[in-house]
């Protein structure tokens, strides 16, 4: 097998935790072999999370974004128009920062979640990730990944739960879940 060497499109989906941790793991690799790296947060931006503070020790490394406000209405509740236009903003800043060159590795949290909440088309992310610059790696995460994003990914990691704390009643733990 040769030894190709290119951008890669990544895809962290399934219904288990951790989707955003992996990406945050390989943020991490990245900036420790001098990589720049930018995670825009599609729909998190209440709440104040470790990662948020964290990421600060690394400079202009490594910039982490909340670009929505936190919790978005789904399931049989209009989606608020305030949201769809925060994923609208998100979108137009991360599709410029895959086009540049400026970044190495661009996450987008929770991007999967957008889109399966119809606040994003499929087909408009795909458009721009078939013409990122070929040595620029995207992550993509998020449960319920759309079928033309998985097809067009390189790697694609589902996590699947098998037990969680919380199904013994205990809540989210700092500086492991938040």
């Amino acid at each position: 097998m040769a030894d190709v060497r290119k951008g890669l499109i990544i895809v962290n989906t399934g219904p288990g935790k951790g989707k955003t941790t992996a990406a945050m793991g390989t943020a991490l690799r990245a900036v420790g072999n001098g990589m720049k790296v930018l995670m825009l947060q599609f729909l998190k931006g209440s709440w104040h999370y470790g990662e948020l503070d964290a990421v600060q020790a690394f400079g202009d490394k490594f910039v982490m974004k909340q670009m929505g406000r936190g919790f978005v209405k789904v399931g049989g509740a209009e989606t608020d128009p305030e949201d769809v236009r925060m994923v609208e903003e998100a979108w137009e800043e991360a599709a410029t920062a895959i086009l540049s060159t400026t970044w190495d590795l661009v996450i987008l949290d929770e991007i999967n979640y957008a889109i399966s909440y119809k606040m994003l088309d499929a087909e408009k992310v795909a458009e721009v990730l078939k013409r990122k610059p070929e040595m620029v790696h995207v992550i993509l995460t998020g449960r319920n990944a759309h079928p033309t994003i998985v097809e067009l990914a390189d790697t694609v990691t589902e996590m699947r739960e098998v037990k969680h704390a919380y199904q013994k009643g205990i809540l989210a733990q700092r500086g492991i879940e938040y």
